[in-house]
């Protein structure tokens, strides 16, 4: 999960704000349905007190999501659903 991070750490750090995130979001929230929604609801992204407020911070969370549960996410994985939620909630640049 480490590499995952550091990927797409470095995209990010490497001038993404003019580029678009990778990933596919339908593919992130097909992806987000079948995994996430067994432990939360949406409501945890749209609540306001959320701890997110960075896309460093939400892959941090996707991987610590993924670490807890025990479910294997691929790089291609991770950025679908980065995508989905960056772009259905968070809206980060």
């Amino acid at each position: 999960m480490r590499t995952v991070t550091a990927t797409v750490l470095l995209f990010l750090a490497a001038g993404a704000h003019a580029a678009p995130l990778p990933g596919d979001a339908a593919k992130g929230k097909a992806l987000h349905d079948a995994q996430c929604m067994s432990c939360h609801d949406t409501s945890v992204y749209t609540r306001s007190d959320r701890h997110i407020r960075s896309l460093p911070a939400l892959i941090e969370q996707i991987n610590g999501c993924s670490h807890n549960t025990g479910i294997k996410l691929d790089q291609s994985q991770v950025n679908d659903l980065v995508k989905y939620l960056n772009e259905t909630f968070y809206k980060f640049k």
